[in-house]
């Protein structure tokens, strides 16, 4: 079984909890990317993501150059541990349809991510396959 350190990215950027939400946006940006870790040091606390900025920051009118990251993030952020199986983590991935998995140690310090794509791209597309369709399932609104 293919364990996730064997396909995750690394060197993962992170922000910490203290840094602006403008500060995370603009990593966003420049990353091309739509979630961030946060982390303490180099342990998990959290993850950011677009949407953290756009429904918990700007639709509550917060002032985002002035308000820390920590007052929008994802505290209670999925995360796997490197010597996790990818079944194992596409299987969490699938359950709580998301693309990107942060991946600790023991010591839950970051040690990468883990997407979809790092799975497709290591020759493991058919196990990505399922979890991507189930990901990719149209959320229904709350209220119509």
């Amino acid at each position: 079984m293919t364990q996730v350190h064997e396909v995750m990215t690394r060197g993962v950027r992170t922000v910490a909890p203290g840094d602006t939400i403008v500060q995370a946006a603009k990593a966003l940006e420049e990353l091309e990317v739509g979630v961030l870790p946060v982390c303490d040091g180099s342990r998990l606390v959290g993850v950011v993501t677009d949407r953290d900025i756009a429904v918990r920051g700007v639709a509550r009118e917060i002032d985002l150059g002035a308000s820390p990251v920590k007052q929008i993030m994802t505290a209670d952020a999925y995360w796997c541990y490197a010597d996790d199986t990818v079944d194992e983590a596409l299987s969490q991935m699938s359950a709580v349809q998301i693309r990107r998995l942060p991946v600790v140690d023991r010591d839950k310090r970051l040690v990468g991510i883990l997407s979809l794509g790092d799975v497709a791209a290591k020759g493991e597309a058919g196990a990505a396959a399922d979890p991507l369709g189930k990901i990719s399932e149209p959320a229904r609104p709350k209220h119509l």
